[in-house]
């Protein structure tokens, strides 16, 4: 019997941690927040599909690529040089994944439950999988070698797993932060922070000269589709209709008592 109580125990307190996680919205709410996600991942993939052709046939929006760059060529200096420097490094292949999973165990253990952080994870995986898949089917070239400021790349460049792993952890952070708060003031701040996050993330690589513009914008849709995505899975895993609890309850003694 102490045995039993004890897995009991245990299963209780793997399922509080890692199983339960319930917020009761109003209905609308609710709703509001799946639209918000299928908003995101029809404009998301709307633009990539743009980008994409527009890359593939080597017209429209690609058009801008060049100008971009030459722009972004003429303002380089020697101080803002090591600051795009020290952008990309903090947003590379190396340092990021060492943030995402310090943040992710630090979530864990200080948090009530372990569905953010390991939803947080997931996202990052994600978009981290579609760079590394899409880059060499699609098969655009870098800029030249000689405008690179931190040494040589010779992998494809669309899209840049620079933007989107920056897009995805400051979006998906913003929202499963927000979304929790409640706080129209916090929610903006976030996402506001987030959004100058981003911009920094392709000015760097635009500067560096590692991308073209049209690299980056694709991430930025990819990115949205990721979070769309994620704000969807977390409604229908986490969001109940306020009041629908205690009715059921409610319904439930009627049976009981009859």
């Amino acid at each position: 019997m102490t045995q039993q109580r004890a897995v009991g125990g245990r299963w209780r307190k793997f399922h509080s941690k890692f199983v339960v996680e319930e917020r009761y919205l109003p209905r609308a709410a609710r709703v509001r927040l799946y639209l918000a996600a299928a908003t995101l991942v029809i404009i998301g993939l709307a633009a990539f599909i743009v980008l994409l052709v527009a890359v593939l046939t080597h017209g429209g929006v690609e058009r801008l690529d060049k100008p971009v760059e030459v722009w972004f060529d003429a303002q380089r200096n020697a101080g803002t040089t090591g600051f795009m420097i020290v952008v990309a490094i903090v947003f590379g292949p190396v340092a990021l994944p060492i943030i995402v999973t310090i943040v992710t165990v630090a979530w864990i253990v200080a948090a009530k439950h372990a569905w953010r952080p390991i939803l947080l994870a997931c996202g990052m995986l994600v978009g981290v999988t579609l760079a590394q898949v899409l880059a060499p089917i699609i098969k655009h070239p870098r800029p030249p070698i000689g405008l690179m400021l931190f040494g040589p790349d010779h992998t494809y460049s669309f899209p840049s797993g620079h933007v989107l792993g920056a897009s995805d952890f400051l979006l998906l952070l913003a929202f499963l932060i927000a979304s929790r708060r409640r706080q129209t003031g916090f929610t903006i701040v976030a996402f506001v922070v987030a959004a100058l996050g981003i911009a920094l993330q392709i000015a760097s690589r635009l500067y560096l000269g590692y991308h073209w513009i049209s690299d980056t914008s694709s991430s930025v849709a990819l990115s949205l589709v990721v979070v769309g995505s994620v704000i969807a899975i977390d409604t229908r895993r986490t969001v109940r209709i306020r009041g629908e609890r205690i009715e059921g309850s409610n319904s439930q003694r009627q049976v009981d008592g009859s």
